[in-house]
């Protein structure tokens, strides 16, 4: 192995201005001859030993005598027309495949398509959204196994994807991966005649597809008219990608460049770049040098590099759905990670980013103004930087590396040219604040506990107002979203109302988010800051305002959040990390008064029947832990 290393590492250059690693042509034709000189172990190769037929069924499939020899690499990805953070990623696959097939390997193509939130967004089809992340898992572990390969290329981009991909990387551990993300879409620029003053936003001129739900709340308020929300609805997704704002797809996309199973600089990048179809052939170079020195994914994920995952969390705000999928993907990758892992680190964490929705910029900012590697040296001292990556180096020796080979020196190039729209420079801070001047010091989630949520819930602090911090409301509880909504649009809300959404965890209908009606809140001036939405429910990384969510123990198993009633009071308490009920029916009550009322209350409560008796929604109600645990299938 030793010598096979040295070999290799002599062709090795680096590629201007990006990071990657490029073999010469030499290296390239010969590696298949240089696995079999060095006795590189593949799995693959035992296999067919004992499946005579493997051979001659790839031969059907146009492989050649050669190939049945190389090692064999699993190329998976979420590729369909589902929706546009899917329907690109064939461009990276068969760039994969490209180099995979260039750098001798032999690469097979595998698809596990995911389904969209947007799309499933006001209808039942929402409830499949987090099982069938748990639903990918289980396949892509099913195509992997029966097959049987050495190493795999994981191409994904979105909410359900990206989390999917790592999960089964992690259940998949003991061979050589890497991920490649298809990036996020760009923002559409606005005519004038549409460019609206958004108090809640600095750059209006730019149009992404988080605001939708706030501009559909106006149209039917009467704030805007139809033909413009028509307008927002036909142009605000541009291009494929992830969608342009710091939501689950593109917090996960960082989420997999912070684990180190990315090639560094090359998450979040916007999907019509050519940089990106270059990192996809890149990262199928990379992973052959992987599998020739034996280097798997659990070398390179171990807790040091969850944590530096939830410090870069903390500093970008990102999604509060992180706090579910990064202990499942901690889960199968043998590590128990909780949401209070999150809590721990993010107290005193460094909030960088002014990205949407808690920031003024779309998501493709991120990477003008140098991605996961400028974040990750604001936050340098907070991080392990002796943790394994793709690369074969560690996480210190890629951002020095970094400062070197000119990849800042070209973001700043694009944010230059970038700048032009606005008739001004941008500065690179306005978009990632340094370390020193950071947006705020307390990470940007809170895990708050008391006797509402025993277990927990979530709150994005970073994207609530400072008044809600601390406040005592009156429960307004509902049994489901569309009752919610539609007394929030018919003004049935009022100031100092605690609205409840219940029975929409992950037992209850799967736990869907519940997007609209924390949009519609924040629609409403009068209402954005003085009400909450609390929900065993989860919400979309685009939430804003005072919501919170992943109340567990959840309704469907009995948790007290099923037996809070109308005008009960709330107190919410962000600083101190409490949320609990202190009053029943208006009436200020003591603890001990509190919990007799409920253990009558539950006493009465006649339990909760799910309405899904076949298919996947029942196999995950009836399987899935709790969301503060990562809401996986046991």
């Amino acid at each position: 192995m030793k010598m096979f290393s040295k070999k290799i590492n002599k062709y090795i250059v680096y590629k201007h201005p990006m990071c990657y690693y490029k073999y010469e042509k030499y290296v390239r034709c010969n590696l298949i001859k240089i696995f079999k000189k060095e006795k590189i172990y593949m799995i693959s190769q035992d296999i067919r030993k004992i499946a005579p037929e493997m051979d001659p069924l790839r031969r059907g499939m146009g492989w050649s005598s050669e190939d049945l020899s190389k090692p064999q690499i699993m190329v998976e990805s979420s590729y369909g027309d589902s929706h546009p953070g899917s329907a690109h990623l064939n461009i990276f696959v068969e760039e994969a495949v490209r180099a995979v097939d260039e750098n001798g390997g032999k690469a097979a193509r595998y698809f596990a398509t995911d389904m969209c939130d947007g799309i499933a967004q006001g209808h039942d089809g929402i409830n499949y959204s987090l099982p069938h992340r748990d639903a990918i898992v289980n396949l892509v572990e099913a195509q992997a196994n029966a097959t049987v390969f050495d190493g795999g290329v994981f191409v994904a981009s979105c909410d359900k994807s990206m989390p999917a991909m790592l999960m089964s990387i992690g259940r998949l551990k003991d061979m050589s991966a890497i991920v490649v993300a298809g990036g996020v879409m760009e923002a559409h620029e606005l005519p004038k005649k549409y460019i609206v003053d958004d108090p809640a936003c600095k750059i209006n001129e730019l149009l992404t597809l988080e605001q939708i739900g706030k501009f559909d709340a106006w149209e039917k308020t009467g704030v805007i008219p139809n033909e413009q929300l028509d307008y927002y609805k036909h142009h605000a997704c541009p291009s494929c990608g992830a969608c342009s704002f710091m939501g689950t797809a593109s917090t996960m996309q960082i989420m997999a460049e912070a684990l180190g199973l990315m090639l560094p600089g090359t998450a979040l990048m916007p999907s019509t770049a050519p940089e990106l179809k270059e990192a996809a052939y890149n990262a199928g170079k990379q992973l052959m040098d992987l599998i020739s020195k034996g280097i798997k994914a659990s070398d390179i994920v171990t807790k040091e590099s969850f944590e530096n995952a939830i410090m870069v969390h903390a500093a970008i705000s990102g999604s509060t759905n992180a706090t579910m999928h990064i202990p499942a993907i901690a889960h199968e990758f043998g590590f128990e990670i909780d949401a209070e892992t999150f809590d721990r680190l993010h107290r005193g964490a460094h909030y960088l980013l002014n990205i949407r929705p808690s920031g003024d910029w779309p998501a493709q900012y991120f990477y003008y103004a140098g991605g996961v590697p400028r974040v990750m040296e604001e936050i340098k001292s907070m991080l392990h930087l002796d943790v394994m990556t793709v690369t074969g180096k560690t996480l210190g020796e890629n951002l020095e590396e970094l400062k070197k080979n000119g990849f800042y020196e070209h973001c700043d190039e694009i944010l230059r040219e970038k700048s032009k729209l606005f008739g001004r420079d941008i500065d690179r801070e306005e978009i990632i604040h340094s370390f020193e001047n950071a947006k705020g010091t307390d990470g940007s989630i809170a895990i708050l506990k008391g006797n509402l949520a025993p277990e927990g819930c979530v709150i994005k602090h970073t994207a609530c107002p400072k008044n809600m911090f601390k406040a005592v409301l009156h429960a307004r509880p509902f049994d489901s979203e569309e009752e919610c909504i539609n007394a929030v649009l018919h003004g049935q809300v009022k100031a100092g109302d605690a609205i409840f959404i219940r029975y929409e965890g992950p037992r209850g209908s799967g736990m869907p988010e519940m997007f609209y009606t924390g949009e519609a809140i924040c629609a409403d001036p009068k209402l954005a800051s003085s009400v909450a939405l609390i929900t065993d429910g989860r919400f979309s990384g685009a939430s804003r305002g005072p919501v919170i969510g992943h109340v567990s123990p959840e309704a469907a198993a009995g948790g007290p959040i099923a037996f809070v009633e109308e005008d009960d009071l709330i107190e919410i308490d962000v600083d101190n990390r409490k949320i609990s009920i202190v009053g029943i029916h208006g009436e200020r009550k003591t603890p001990e008064e509190i919990d007799a009322v409920l253990e009558q209350r539950k006493a009465n409560w006649k339990g909760f029947e799910s309405k899904y008796k076949t298919g996947l929604l029942k196999l995950y109600a009836q399987h899935a832990v709790s969301s503060m645990k990562g809401a996986y299938m046991n």
